[in-house]
């Protein structure tokens, strides 16, 4: 293959890419897993479906792609240079659908993690604690990861 994709290469790529049970979403569930805590995934009757649900402490997680939901000075959140109209429009409903998502999770009562993949990456042990300690907690909101500019 070319080293330039083609716009049907692109999209072929693209379309492979998972949306569930992403390597960072995996590796995460494993510790909190290993350290006894117990969960659901993907919730359907949720906002957004978390990707991690713990009914005991009505608390969910998104394990947020840096790339695809625009982690804020990070070196892995950068926007492709063909097609940048759409790739910018795209990018901007992924980050407004999001923070909906947040705010519709705060309504109903649940408390909300997000942690990015940069942050499980490059810290898998002390991210994990942090999401320990904020279950453990009553603090309602929380961001996890590390600006890697």
């Amino acid at each position: 293959m070319s080293p330039i994709s083609t716009t049907s290469q692109r999209s072929r790529m693209m379309s492979r890419i998972g949306q569930k049970n992403t390597w960072p979403e995996r590796t995460l569930r494993a510790e909190l897993f290993a350290d006894g805590f117990r969960y659901r995934l993907h919730d359907k009757r949720l906002p957004g479906s978390p990707d991690v649900v713990f009914p005991k402490y009505r608390a969910v997680i998104f394990v947020h792609g840096c790339f695809w939901h625009r982690h804020p000075s990070c070196r892995f959140a950068t926007t492709p240079k063909t097609n940048a109209e759409f790739w910018t429009t795209k990018f901007s409903q992924n980050v407004e659908r999001d923070a909906r998502q947040l705010r519709a999770l705060g309504d109903l009562g649940w408390r909300v993690a997000v942690v990015w993949e940069c942050a499980i990456k490059e810290a898998l042990e002390e991210t994990t604690k942090d999401v320990e300690n904020w279950l453990r907690s009553t603090t309602s909101h929380i961001v996890i990861g590390m600006v890697t500019a």
